[in-house]
Formats: C-alpha cells, sequence, structure tokens
C-alpha cells in the first residue's frame, strides 16, 4: 500500500489535534428542546421536527462493526467531502443536504431510511469474510443474483457494476449498527422491507450516483472500486440520498496509475481508504471480537493523512482544517440556528 509523502506541517498540526478528537457530543439544543438524540458509529444525529435533523460527523472510526477510537479531523472530512458530493450530484440524484453549518455539523432534511444499503461494486475485491471476493475465493459463482464467471483473481474488474443489497439489524440514518447481510433483489421484496416500487428507484439512483463517481474519479488519477449508498423517504414521500456520498468510510478508491501493475505482480492496488487501520489491527490479532488494541497515535495521524489525501485528491483542492476547539466551536454555530 502506498504511504502518502510526509509533510511535517500536517503531521504537527494531526498530533495537535488528537487532543482535540470528537468522540462524542452533547449538546443542549435550548430553544430546539424538541431535539432527541440517536447515536451511530462515526455520527450524532438530533431530530429537530418532523422536518430537520442535524447530522454530526464525529471523529470516530469504525471496522469490522466496532467503534475503535477517534482520528484527527476525520469528521471535517467527512462532512466536507460528502456536502461537495452532494453539491456535485444533485442534478442526478436527490439529497438530504439543507446546509453545512459547522466543519463537522450538517443540517439535513429529516428522512425515514430504507432499510438496506444500496452497495454497488465493480470489481472482485474485498477482505472480510462476507466480501464478494471471499465468497468467489470459496468457490461460489453468484452473489446477491449475480452469476460470476470461472477464472477471476483477486481485484480484477467485474463485467460491469452491480448492485448488491445488504440489510443491516438496526439501521438508521445516522449510520447505526448491526451486521451486513449481502442479499438479493429478491430477497429483500421476498423480506418485505422495500416494495418494489422504492427498491428500483434507489438501485436507479445508486447506479447513476456510482457511474457519476466513476467518471469524476477517473479525471483525478482514481478508480471507484464499490462503495454503499442509503436512501430515505422524505415526509412527502420522495426518496433522497442520505448519510454520506463517497468517502473513505463508505467507499473503496485505488490509484489508476499503478493500478494494472500491481494486479500483474499480484499485489494489493494502492489505495486511502481506512484498509490502514483494518490491517495495522489484523496484524494485531484483531478482527472484530473481543478487547480492542489501543491503535496508537502514529498510526491514527496516518490514518488521518490518508484521510485527507482522499479529499483532496477527489476535490482537486487542499483541506485546511478548522483548528478551534470543537466542542465550543460546534456549540457556537447551534446557538445561531433557528428551526420553525
Amino acid at each position: 500500500m502506498d504511504r502518502p509523502v510526509p509533510n511535517p506541517k500536517l503531521t504537527a498540526t494531526l498530533e495537535q489535534g488528537l487532543t482535540h478528537c470528537i468522540e462524542s457530543t452533547d449538546f443542549d439544543l435550548g430553544a430546539l428542546n424538541k431535539s432527541t438524540k440517536q447515536s451511530g458509529k462515526v455520527r450524532d444525529s438530533y431530530l429537530l421536527n418532523d422536518r430537520e435533523r442535524l447530522l454530526v460527523t464525529t471523529d470516530r472510526i469504525s471496522a469490522f462493526d466496532r467503534v475503535l477510537g477517534t482520528l484527527p479531523y476525520k469528521g471535517q472530512v467527512l462532512n466536507q467531502l460528502s456536502a461537495w458530493w452532494f453539491e456535485h450530484t444533485k442534478g442526478i440524484v436527490p439529497n438530504h443536504l439543507i446546509q453545512v453549518i459547522d466543519p463537522n455539523i450538517t443540517l439535513a432534511h429529516n428522512c425515514t431510511p430504507l432499510p438496506a444499503e444500496f452497495v454497488v461494486r465493480a470489481y472482485l475485491t474485498g477482505v472480510t469474510d462476507t466480501s464478494i471476493w471471499k465468497h468467489y475465493e470459496r468457490g461460489a459463482r453468484s452473489f446477491c443474483g449475480h452469476t460470476l464467471p470461472d477464472g477471476m483473481r483477486k481485484n480484477q474488474p467485474l463485467a460491469k457494476p452491480i448492485l448488491t443489497p445488504s440489510t443491516k439489524a438496526g439501521s438508521t440514518q445516522e449510520d447505526g449498527g448491526g451486521h451486513d447481510k449481502s442479499v438479493s433483489r429478491e430477497e429483500v421484496l421476498a423480506q418485505g422491507l422495500i416494495t418494489p416500487e422504492d427498491f428500483d428507484q434507489a438501485a436507479d439512483y445508486a447506479l447513476k450516483l456510482f457511474h457519476a463517481g466513476q467518471q469524476w474519479c477517473v479525471r483525478q488519477g482514481l478508480i471507484l472500486v464499490d462503495t454503499k449508498y442509503e436512501f430515505g423517504k422524505t415526509p412527502d414521500g420522495r426518496i433522497v440520498v442520505i448519510d454520506e456520498i463517497h468517502t473513505p468510510d463508505s467507499s473503496r478508491y485505488w490509484f489508476s496509475n499503478s493500478y494494472e501493475s500491481q494486479l500483474a505482480q499480484g499485489a494489493e492496488p494502492e489505495s486511502f481508504d481506512k484498509e490502514h487501520v483494518r490491517k495495522w489491527l489484523a496484524g494485531q490479532g484483531f478482527t472484530g471480537d473481543g478487547p480492542i488494541p489501543t491503535i496508537p497515535d502514529h498510526v491514527r495521524t496516518e490514518a488521518s493523512t490518508r484521510y485527507i489525501k482522499a479529499c483532496e485528491t477527489i476535490q482537486g483542492t487542499p483541506f485546511i482544517p478548522n483548528t478551534d476547539e470543537p466542542q465550543a466551536r460546534m456549540q457556537q454555530a447551534l446557538a445561531s440556528l433557528t428551526v420553525d
């Protein structure tokens, strides 16, 4: 895996940020006393009324269905990048964004989440036991209703992007928990989770978003390998994309200029997703069960560097973190918020 070029100034900023990570929030919203809080793996969500909610992207990092700790400025990266993608794709698929009111906080339309995630995959890859590659490696030639040919190698492209929905126990708009289970369209419909009309609308949106993401990433020297989308229904019944789009948390990215050579050598493609943390944990013998090892500061800052590099590469502009003390800064932003 590639290692970002050291940047002493950024490293110093990240080291200072280790003491100001946002692990959780507990806002007193004053006049907004109808608000209710829910916490997911990464986001804290405050329901303001029937129409609006606040999504606070914390610095928590999750993998193996566990919250592992925090990374400095990770929340700012995800919130900024999601807002950027929401703005750039709003003409393709409607989304829940109203406005970003703080580097970590988004005001969004309140939506009822569809009880399935819409995962789009363009390559035969993955490291977890539930990944498409692990299924293929064990001899399976069907995945979520899609037939896969014999003779493929890990990290090869599929003939075309495929939709592989997953259900998640207890899933919520704000990144809720549970264990993913990959399923087919037929299984989702048989369980009565989503109507055929809603499923097909969300599936169409997912494939359109993925195509748009792929096209943009090609220009940035990247390969959008796979991603997950979450959709919800607005109070007036419209289906919109919610949570996040094409972030290093929800997506896998590879660098296009080294992909072919890495594949030819049988090496893993160079990337900047959260595999860095997963692989460090796996090296400690942790794959999801038992006590979580304490992640050293140098691993945390390295992971943050990768998140920042992802943001900068995708957007084509520098990421400048807000280094103010976050709790006071966020509370000040909320103090000026007015909601009907």
